[in-house]
């Protein structure tokens, strides 16, 4: 009989050829049609910055011109203002954490000005940071609703030509909607926390407790010198009772 290995157990063995390699290497260089996306959304942010040093400047005019500027008015230009910070920051976490998620990596880790959060950033994170943006953006207009609301008279506020800029209905759906923001952002995350608590179940979620506590139940097993389990542990961690360095050549 032949040790010799068959056809189809030749063919297992080769791996992919190589029109199957160029295809999938086509495929995932496809990802870089992104980066023009995140360019544009950088020019968007230009903008941005444009847009606040007006209403910034319009701010500074009205107090020099008139003399005297309501605390109201004041206050409605400064949410303006953080209103665009804001939608500013929003751009900066879809332009950094998409492109480090879906282009390819930034590769800052050391600087000291690398984000906190570009460490362990992943699709679930940026659609939950990205929520309580959304939620925060929703939470500055609709303050200034609320202070608008102030002067409402017969259910409605009119602007100086008489149009209509707020109503009790338009106040009501700006509630609504900045809830239904709220519940998406609560279902995010905790659709998030439920598949991180998936994949620690499936791992087994090792841990230093699990070891240790596995260590105390079984003395015989700890103290036999043939019978062990490695485990690495981070830089300056304690050691679990009944532990011991085995080697830290590595």
């Amino acid at each position: 009989m032949s040790n010799r290995p068959s056809i189809t157990e030749r063919s297992a063995q080769a791996g992919p050829g190589p029109a199957s390699r160029t295809l999938a290497a086509f495929i995932f260089a496809s990802r870089w049609l992104q980066a023009p996306l995140y360019l544009g959304l950088i020019i968007a942010q230009a903008v941005y910055v444009v847009l606040f040093f007006v209403e910034l400047w319009h701010l500074v005019e009205n107090v020099v011109a008139t003399g005297h500027i309501s605390e109201t008015d004041v206050m409605l230009s400064v949410l303006a203002l953080i209103d665009i910070v804001m939608i500013a920051n929003l751009l900066i976490m879809v332009i950094i954490g998409g492109y480090e998620t879906f282009v390819s990596k930034i590769r800052v880790q050391g600087h000291h000005d690398e984000p906190e959060w570009l460490s362990h950033v992943n699709t679930n994170l940026l659609k939950v940071k990205l929520a309580v943006s959304i939620i925060s953006i929703s939470s500055i207009h609709l303050l200034k609703t609320f202070i608008e609301v102030g002067r409402m008279d017969d259910g409605v506020v009119r602007n100086a030509d008489g149009s209509v800029l707020y109503s009790w209905d338009g106040v009501l759906w700006e509630v609504v909607i900045h809830l239904a923001f709220i519940v998406s952002a609560i279902a995010l995350a905790w659709i998030d926390r439920m598949s991180q608590h998936h994949a620690t179940g499936r791992s087994g979620g090792l841990s230093v407790g699990k070891i240790e506590a596995g260590l105390r139940e079984d003395p015989v097993r700890s103290s036999a010198p043939d019978d062990f389990v490695t485990v690495r542990l981070p830089a300056g961690a304690p050691l679990p009772a009944g532990a011991e360095i085995v080697s830290n050549d590595r």
